[in-house]
């Protein structure tokens, strides 16, 4: 019995030593969908994004984006894969016959090029997207129009938290 009891307490000790020197800090989020709107960093008109991970060394972010109007939001390439889960209202890409709804996960993977679109009967949109790499933004043939990583992601947080009066170094604790 007291092996038994001895396993049990085994599996129930938390991991005795210590973490790697080199090991970033945890990022825990309580609030993710923040009441705070001054978290939520304008995008374009009626698009917002809340950063959730910046990480500066393998190049990605995570974030949560919404979206209060109908309409072409954007047209964009991804030269690496993107995973997206539907939190709240649908969207789907004009270049494809599926549509994206709460509670559903997309994959996109590399190469992937796309119109994302938020239908005439969605009050709000969203979706907790990971981006790996850049996104490029193009026109209908291709030709980049602009571009988007983690890099100008933490520049546009910098420059809104500092001028809602968060602080310039409120993005710093979702940067890894």
């Amino acid at each position: 019995m007291s092996d038994t009891n001895s396993e049990q307490d085994l599996k129930r000790m938390p991991y005795q030593l210590a973490m790697p020197a080199e090991a970033q800090a945890d990022i825990v989020i309580p609030d993710a969908q923040p009441t705070d709107e001054r978290v939520w960093v304008p995008q374009a008109e009626n698009v917002w994004f809340r950063p959730l991970c910046l990480n500066v060394g393998s190049g990605y972010w995570v974030n949560l984006l919404k979206v209060r109007k109908a309409g072409v939001l954007s047209r964009h390439r991804h030269p690496a894969p993107v995973h997206g889960y539907v939190i709240k209202g649908r969207w789907h890409y004009l270049e494809h016959d599926w549509v994206a709804e709460e509670g559903g996960y997309v994959f996109e993977p590399p190469g992937e090029t796309h119109t994302l679109v938020v239908p005439e009967d969605v009050e709000e949109m969203i979706t907790l997207f990971q981006v790996n790499g850049v996104m490029c933004y193009v026109d209908p043939w291709g030709k980049v129009t602009g571009y988007e990583d983690v890099f100008t992601k933490i520049d546009m947080c910098r420059k809104h938290y500092a001028e809602v009066g968060l602080g310039a170094d409120y993005v710093d604790r979702f940067i890894r």
